[in-house]
């Protein structure tokens, strides 16, 4: 168990030593050089544009609870599931370690001096590596024979010589020549674009979070963290701002463009402190990532949240006598060591630069939906603002791609590829799915709202069925649900009610949940956009009196109800005819789906039968046809009409119904439509039976007033047929618009 031992200090001595490191004294005259005194102040705000949300957004997640070790890590996982937070953990580990290699080769800088020596003596360019590597080496050591304890305290000898460094420079005076810095500095220089120079600037200001790096050391995170951080960015900032200042007003643009270590000729004792100084700002920032990289790691592999099991297992030990990342350390100082020998990480810098953008962009983004999903659990005792957090997340991901747009998609498709991976492995663990929970809850209980408050109050409304089905035999049978499922692919909307018959009971609750879980896995299966839920009720007509009053789920009003019975069961078909005067009530459209035991024949086609008394049904039939075959069981089927008029009426009877389809834009060929004089030895049902008998789907049409005369009688004994939909609508449906 790692040992609590730091307070605020670390945090904020680690963030602050980590932003003014190598890229101040190194790159930020050339910068200001390039792109002048205002370029730079843009620049600089830009940045904390993404790093003062972040940070905002770090102190509010981390007060809202027990903070453990792993930082940014810990945060992610526990706010957007450990699938996420492994990938944004791996992705953010590797960064840091590297970092510890980049900041090891910018300390070598600090040596110029002693190259150039050597070089006009003996004539001989020595490679970097012969200081850094032995530096990384001797790093590396002090880390795991002492641990974080050693680098806290050397972090305060080097942050009091970077601090010395910046006060001398801060007392120095002007280099050479120097002009107007108002005036002068304004020019963008050698063609460089504005967003080229940001991108070596900007790591300048990634350090801010890696003071949380070490929230598992901390007595009290809830407050070291908020507090260390802020002010880390904010002295940062400010800064970056007067060193912009005194670098603009000391030395020309050219001199800031062409000397790397303009600051040595600004600054008193210059030559000897600010090589000091740029040491210091290395080690800091070499420190600072060495101390946070393995504990990273370290929580990766507490969580098991590794994609390897066996190396969860390895990097997830510590030293015993004093709680320290030993295994994590190790691997890290490996990984710095290889960039280290390498020895050019320009184009790696770019890669981890978009890796800490997806970072900072998620953890702004977890604040946003924090926020916009409003969940009952979120009390941080440090509140940012929902906005704030919006505007680094956006910002985050506009500068990635104004960076560089290929290293952007190469770190989002790299990053992509990892969390489908490990989704595939740790597939126990939350996924993306938990993401945007709380904001879609939020949304959808405003737009249900929205909906309630206008559908009214349209004059006009296009229709589509919102339907509602009640079943006892969801899993005797599933054809309702597949009727459901055809109408809500695309142009409909579907709520299914499985019914459980009984009193409600503990027990009945219970079960009814179950049988919930097992339609929701069914609907899953079938990649069904219908909404499932139970129902328990003593009788089919008080089910269907409960769910006809529910709200429908797309925030209309439901306006149809579907039943479902085999043909040949007679009593079921008797309990939906005897309930249908109930639904008529509600003034919804009636639709019964009468199945038969056989499978559904897509391929045969639609068809739909029009007789003389379809005056308000004709049209909603037909919509019905043409809604199902946007389903992909359906697809490019043949939907043939059928109507049935009196002697004498086939040609306008035919025309009327071209007409209907072609100004309605319905992809119904004319030559499927056909009107049919019925003989005068046959029903109408023997009809439909003679020329629909091998259909995949028979529309037909009813009236209220025959199911008081005939009863059940007008859904049975359409012998040897497939599955048929019989339709009454309230009113007259519109096609033409």
């Amino acid at each position: 168990m790692s040992q609590k031992k730091f307070g605020t200090a670390p945090v904020f001595f680690t963030a602050i030593s980590t932003i003014l490191g190598a890229i101040l004294f190194l790159r930020f005259g050339y910068a200001i050089g390039t792109v002048g005194f205002f370029g730079v102040i843009f620049i600089v705000l830009l940045g904390h544009m993404v790093t003062i949300p972040t940070a905002l957004a770090i102190s509010e997640i981390a007060t809202n609870k027990r903070v453990q070790g792993g930082g940014e890590y810990y945060i992610v996982s526990r706010s957007f599931g450990l699938n996420i937070g492994a990938t944004i953990g791996i992705a953010l580990y590797l960064s840091q370690a590297i970092s510890v290699a980049f900041y090891v080769i910018a300390f070598t800088e600090s040596f110029s001096a002693l190259f150039d020596w050597f070089s006009q003596t003996y004539g001989y360019i020595l490679p970097r590596q012969v200081i850094s590597i032995p530096a990384m080496l001797l790093l590396g050591l002090l880390i795991l024979k002492k641990g974080a304890n050693l680098g806290v305290k050397a972090l305060y000898v080097v942050v009091a010589i970077l601090f010395l460094a910046l006060g001398l420079f801060f007392m120095g005076e002007p280099s050479g020549q120097t002009t107007d810095f108002f005036s002068s500095n304004l020019n963008f220089k050698n063609g460089t674009s504005f967003f080229t120079v940001f991108a070596i600037i900007f790591p300048a200001f990634t350090g801010m979070t890696a003071g949380v790096g070490l929230s598992g050391d901390l007595k009290k995170p809830g407050k070291s963290i908020p507090f260390g951080t802020i002010a880390g960015t904010l002295s940062g900032f400010v800064i970056y701002f007067f060193i912009a200042w005194k670098m603009a007003s000391s030395a020309s643009p050219d001199d800031l463009m062409n000397e790397q270590l303009i600051m040595a000729q600004i600054a008193p004792y210059g030559k000897y402190v600010i090589p000091l100084g740029l040491a210091a700002s290395t080690i800091s920032s070499a420190l600072g990532s060495i101390m946070v990289a393995p504990r990273t790691l370290q929580a990766l592999g507490n969580d098991m949240a590794l994609p390897w099991s066996n190396a969860s297992k390895i990097v997830r030990k510590t030293r015993r006598k004093d709680g320290e990342p030993f295994n994590a350390s190790f691997v890290t100082i490996i990984i710095a060591l290889v960039f280290v020998i390498i020895g050019d990480v320009n184009i790696v810098a770019q890669i981890i630069t978009m890796f800490f953008m997806v970072t900072y962009g998620s953890l702004s983004l977890i604040s946003f939906l924090n926020h916009f999903g409003s969940a009952p659990s979120y009390r941080p005792t440090f509140k940012s603002r929902w906005f704030v957090s919006l505007i680094g997340f956006i910002m985050a991901v506009w500068l990635m791609f104004k960076i560089d747009a290929t290293y952007a998609f190469a770190a989002i498709a790299a990053i992509g590829a990892l969390y489908v991976y490990i989704n595939k492995v740790h597939t126990h663990h939350r996924g993306m799915e938990d993401i945007f929970k709380g904001a879609f809850f939020q949304l959808n209980r405003k737009l249900q709202v929205y909906m309630q408050k206008n559908y009214k109050t349209r004059k006009h409304e296009e229709w589509r069925p919102s339907a509602i089905c009640i079943s006892s035999d969801s899993f005797n049978r599933q054809k309702a649900l597949d009727f459901m499922s055809w109408l809500a692919y695309k142009y409909g909307f579907g709520t299914y009610i499985h019914m459980k018959n009984g009193y409600f009971s503990s027990k009945l609750a219970t079960e009814a949940a179950q049988e919930l879980k097992k339609l929701v896995h069914i609907i899953d299966q079938k990649k069904s956009t219908v909404y499932v839920d139970t129902i328990i009720s003593p009788s089919y007509t008080s089910a269907v009196a409960q769910s006809i009053q529910l709200p429908g789920i797309s925030g209309m009003e439901n306006n149809m109800v579907v039943f479902e019975s085999l043909r040949t069961d007679v009593e079921s078909m008797q309990a939906i005819v005897e309930n249908m005067p109930l639904v008529r009530a509600g003034d919804f459209d009636i639709c019964l789906y009468g199945s038969t035991i056989k499978p559904v024949n897509h391929q045969n086609g639609i068809h739909v039968w029009i007789r003389a008394t379809d005056v308000d049904n004709a049209n909603e039939m037909i919509l019905l046809s043409y809604i199902i075959t946007a389903h992909p069981a359906w697809e490019k089927v043949q939907i043939s009409i059928f109507n049935i008029v009196s002697e004498g009426q086939k040609q306008p009877a035919r025309d009327q119904i071209l007409s209907i389809v072609e100004e309605g834009r319905l992809p119904i060929s004319a030559k499927n439509i056909e009107s049919i004089e019925i003989p005068e030895n046959m029903t109408s049902k023997e009809l439909i039976c003679e020329k629909s008998g091998d259909a995949g789907l028979v529309i037909i049409g009813f009236l209220e007033e025959q199911v008081k005369h005939d009863g059940k009688e007008i859904f049975m004994n359409y012998n040897n047929m497939g599955d048929i939909l019989f339709v009454n609508s309230r009113n007259e449906k519109t096609i033409i618009d």
